[in-house]
């Protein structure tokens, strides 16, 4: 091993002095005993080594190492007894440097087989941490402190053969050396060694304490080093399956190639859920770099394994190892699983079934070799101490899963707004800490989810005429599937002059005559039930029959939708401006609504219909630590009408990405008074709480049908945004909004109405306003909610 030359550059509170005169005070004490055994030896040792006073004495310079290489083999021959070389991993060394000049021959056999960049340094033990233990060293030695700063070291040594690193713990024994202050050291007090324990990160206070070569070390050290692999892989592993992140697999495999001394050792997992029974169909939720399955959403497990598999993998849930592919390719007629395991190299393979806990979910971790035998039923019981850090990652993993499940169901399919979540936090820890005091009395009740005072905001981009628009579509639809229907009746006639053909298209059109009339509710059914029954076993039989009539047959099939078995072209081209349009105002104002939240937390509730409508409420109880007022109800409001013209704006713009014109009508609903909303729980949703209350909720479903009082015309109209009110007060505050977005050129004439009296309602007015549509408008120009309060003001 080549010697280096550093001690010069090493930045430690310690000269570095390598003597052995500890060592050799055993031999002085041997020699000096002439009834000891090894005294005459001794006497031989002494008389030799006095030629050499510097391995005594000691020395600074590290080449001296070479050049008394054989007197410090003589000397640490006692150390280092040729019995034991070939077992133990073991090195004489100069502490601080890692200086090393002798070997046992099993480490010099690990370090030969160790990459040639390899530089024998222990793990993570940068500079000042050196520096550190060095002054810790010095007070627990020099000045009877005990100080503890004991760490254990390792050194991470790769082996070129196995293509893996092995992990090897160290046990330094320092009986062979000595600290001696100089006379430059300065005097330490109890007072500087508090300051020390006070300021571990302060490595410049420790140099005030200990400046570089202030005190002496004088001897060697013997490293032992113990071949922890497996220990530092089970810790690896479990460190590692505590993340998350994309190298997961990656870092996981490694760590195994390292447990199993395997380089291109294989791994792989895939999840199933649901109990397995033979022949059953297993979905899987979830996989991640599986030898196993690629695309596959589920797999037939009677067809794909051999039975012993299912019976061993899926239901007693053991541990198999296959260690030769080819042969159990023989033994299961080269079933599919054999032949996946071929295309994909594997020669060998252990399959550990893992049962998550509180869960359905069963994972398997794959472990696979390229070369048969090398992973075989011997080796499978190293993983004994593995495989409950996987149950516990599996389970871990599966609860995740299902956090995520329910956080995507309480986020899409849920009313449970962020705004309201503290509430609901409340009542749920308030009804466990009651859960667990009650023992043998009732089952505690949670708690009503009731918010009081709170003022109501609803606002709607209604789509108009989609009813027409809809059935418009279906009647066009059904008039090209009829029309498709008669052309094969045609063909048939022309090839087979007989009755029922003739009698079947006259039923045909006597359905499209009545289809372009128009349709009643039902007649669409009816039409598709003639058509099955009567129309399309004939079909089929001329498919069969006739090679000229089945060219119709097929133009009509292929005309008809893969899952609806009709035509649905006008339909799907109508529905699809309708989510092109419902998507545009949606994630418009979605991301408005981030704004408008930051401004002041409410609840915001959204719903796609033939349009978007939405329902805000704001108010003192809705919050928590913070201060409601008034204000930031006018705020809203003001948010809301500028929103609502915007939407106009993106409503308008996006007409020209869609097959059908449509057109929205904008309502907003001012209601003047706070209510109280309350959380449903059958319903799982907020409604408005007390009789009184519920003529808001009555007003909101039947508003956008009202006429303008003795006329038969809507208020609710493209181009115009209609504003209901029923307080003058409230009529005064929206003319200031309208009159300050006038002046912004985005409203134009304004309207000041009354209503015809609804079932159960009556006295409602409105201010409708005419809306400015702008052809420069940009969804990412539009102010923001803090823009529009310092233009307002």
């Amino acid at each position: 091993m080549d010697q280096k030359n550093e001690n010069n550059c090493l930045n430690l509170p310690l000269q570095l002095v390598i003597s052995f005169d500890e060592v050799m005070a055993f031999y002085d004490k041997y020699a000096a005993d002439k009834n000891h055994p090894y005294h005459k030896s001794a006497v031989e040792v002494i008389n030799y080594l006095d030629k050499y006073p510097e391995l005594r004495e000691g020395f600074t310079d590290f080449s001296k190492l070479k050049e008394y290489e054989e007197q410090i083999d003589l000397v640490l021959e006692g150390l280092f007894p040729e019995i034991l070389t070939e077992n133990e991993i073991k090195v004489a060394t100069v502490p601080f440097s890692f200086q090393s000049f002798k070997y046992s021959n099993r480490l010099k056999r690990i370090l030969e087989n160790a990459d040639d960049s390899y530089d024998f340094t222990a793990r993570n033990l940068d500079e000042k941490e050196m520096y550190l233990h060095a002054c810790v060293m010095i007070l627990n030695v020099c000045y009877g402190y005990t100080i503890d700063l004991k760490r254990p070291f390792y050194f991470d040594i790769p082996d070129k053969k196995l293509g893996v690193t092995k992990h090897y713990r160290v046990a330094f024994n320092g009986d062979f050396c000595r600290v001696i202050p100089t006379e430059n050291a300065p005097k330490i007090t109890d007072e500087d060694v508090q300051l020390l324990l006070d300021n571990y990160d302060n490595i410049e206070v420790w140099k005030e304490k200990f400046p570089k070569d202030s005190y002496i070390f004088k001897g060697f050290g013997v490293m032992n080093l113990f071949d922890v692999t497996f220990d530092e892989t089970l810790s690896s592993i479990r460190t590692n399956l505590l993340r998350s992140d994309d190298n997961l697999i990656t870092d996981v495999r490694q760590n195994l190639r390292e447990f199993f001394n395997i380089k291109d050792l294989k791994l792989g997992y895939s999840v199933f859920v649901n109990a397995i029974n033979e022949g059953a169909h297993v979905t899987r939720i979830k996989q991640a770099d599986s030898l196993i399955f690629k695309e596959e959403k589920e797999v037939t497990c009677s067809s794909f394994f051999c039975s012993g598999i299912v019976e061993k993998i899926f239901r007693k849930q053991e541990t198999l190892a296959i260690s030769d592919v080819d042969a159990y390719g023989e033994e299961t007629n080269q079933n599919n699983f054999f032949t996946r395991l071929k295309n994909e190299g594997i020669q060998s393979i252990i399959l550990i079934p893992i049962k998550a806990k509180k869960s359905d979910d069963l994972a398997i971790l794959e472990i696979a070799s390229p070369r048969a035998y090398e992973l075989n039923s011997v080796n499978q019981q190293k993983l004994r101490d593995i495989i409950p850090v996987f149950e516990s990652a599996v389970t871990r993993s599966a609860e995740d899963y299902q956090n995520i499940l329910e956080a995507t169901i309480q986020e899409h399919y849920t009313s449970i707004h962020p705004s309201v979540k503290w509430r609901f936090y409340e009542a749920a820890e308030k009804y466990q800490s009651a859960l667990a005091i009650a023992e043998n009395t009732e089952t505690p009740i949670v708690d009503d989810i009731v918010f009081e005072g709170v003022h109501p905001l609803f606002g709607q981009s209604d789509i108009k005429g989609s009813s027409i628009a809809r059935n418009t579509a279906i009647r066009e639809d059904l008039t090209i599937q009829l029309e498709l229907a008669i052309n094969v009746l045609k063909g048939a006639l022309e090839k087979a002059n007989l009755p029922i053909y003739e009698e079947l298209t006259f039923r045909i059109e006597e359905y499209l005559d009545h289809t372009k009339e128009g349709l009643n509710a039902g007649d669409e059914l009816g039409i598709l039930e003639f058509l099955k029954k009567d129309i399309y076993p004939v079909f089929r039989h001329l498919k069969e029959s006739d090679a000229d009539v089945a060219v119709h047959v097929n133009t009509y099939m292929d005309r008809l939708d893969d899952n609806l078995k009709v035509v649905y072209e006008k339909r799907k081209a109508y529905e699809d401006s309708v989510t092109i349009l419902n998507n545009k105002l949606a994630s418009y104002i979605d991301k408005k609504q981030e704004e408008a939240q930051a401004m002041f937390p409410h609840y915001f509730e959204r719903y796609k219909t033939d349009g978007v409508e939405y329902n805000m409420y704001i108010g003192q109880s809705l919050v928590k630590n913070k201060k409601y007022h008034d204000l930031y109800l006018y705020n809203l409001r003001l948010w809301q009408l500028q929103n609502t013209y915007e939407m106009e704006q993106v409503a308008y713009h996006t007409r020209k990405k869609m097959d059908h014109d449509l057109q929205v009508a904008s309502l907003i609903l001012v209601h003047s008074n706070p209510l109280a909303i309350k959380f449903r729980m059958d319903e799982k949703q907020f409604d408005v709480d007390g009789a009184y209350n519920i003529r808001y909720e009555i007003i909101k479903k039947r508003i956008d049908k009202a006429n303008i009082k003795n006329t038969t015309e809507r208020l609710t109209v493209p181009g115009k945004i209609a504003i209901v009110y029923s307080q003058d007060k409230d009529a005064r505050e929206y003319v200031k909004y309208i009159k300050y977005m006038q002046s912004k050129n985005y409203f134009g004439k304004l309207e000041k109405l009354e209503l015809e009296d609804l079932q159960g309602v009556s006295g409602l007015r409105a201010l409708r306003v005419e809306v400015i549509y702008q052809d420069d408008f940009n969804e990412k120009s539009a102010l923001t909610i803090d823009e529009l309060m310092e233009e307002f003001k």
